[in-house]
């Protein structure tokens, strides 16, 4: 990291959020595959209103710098980036000023590799709590996600036992987000 110029390291943020960025698009620079990136905790039950205003601005600044740097060095076209968690939170605050989990709703995050840019697919009502217009299940996501990476995702693998399992359970690929 201390290679990197001064400058970028402070674009990225001087923080938790902005080192596992920048080391996420070293990685891809340096031909690796797939980057898996965690980046605090977001099961937030509890005090969300400060659990949010101590995560995003690092959040932001350092995801924001990613797309923008990925894309200076020519590499944002052939990287899919994804932000996303394994649920969204209801509507509407609990009794300890937090949010529970939600499946109902919830925002994803896609960023290059044959996806539009600036493109919003899908609505929540206004309150978040059904969806209101073009919801994508978890099988469309995930069958999108692989085709952009050039995967059958109705291809099947063999779990332990010599059991077939399809990579994707269903699902299809959503045209309209692709460029």
């Amino acid at each position: 990291m201390n290679k990197e110029d001064a400058k970028l390291r402070d674009a990225y943020g001087r923080n938790t959020a902005g080192a596992r960025m920048l080391m996420a698009r070293r990685l891809v620079e340096a031909g690796v595959r797939l980057v898996n990136l965690t980046y605090g905790g977001w099961d937030m039950h509890g005090r969300i209103v400060a659990g949010f205003k101590s995560q995003m601005p690092p959040f932001d600044q350092a995801f924001s710098q990613l797309i923008t740097d990925l894309d200076q060095r020519g590499l944002l076209d052939s990287t899919i980036v994804m932000v996303s968690s394994e649920f969204g939170r209801t509507p509407k605050m609990n009794k300890d000023a937090g949010r529970d989990h939600w499946p109902k709703v919830f925002s994803v995050v896609l960023a290059g590799g044959g996806v539009k840019r600036g493109y919003v697919h899908g609505a929540s009502d206004a309150t978040a709590t059904e969806p209101e217009r073009d919801a994508v299940g978890c099988q469309d996501l995930f069958s999108t996600v692989y085709h952009t990476l050039g995967i059958n995702s109705d291809k099947e693998i063999m779990a332990p036992g010599d059991r077939p399992i399809e990579i994707v359970n269903g699902g299809k690929v959503i045209k309209e987000i692709l460029a």
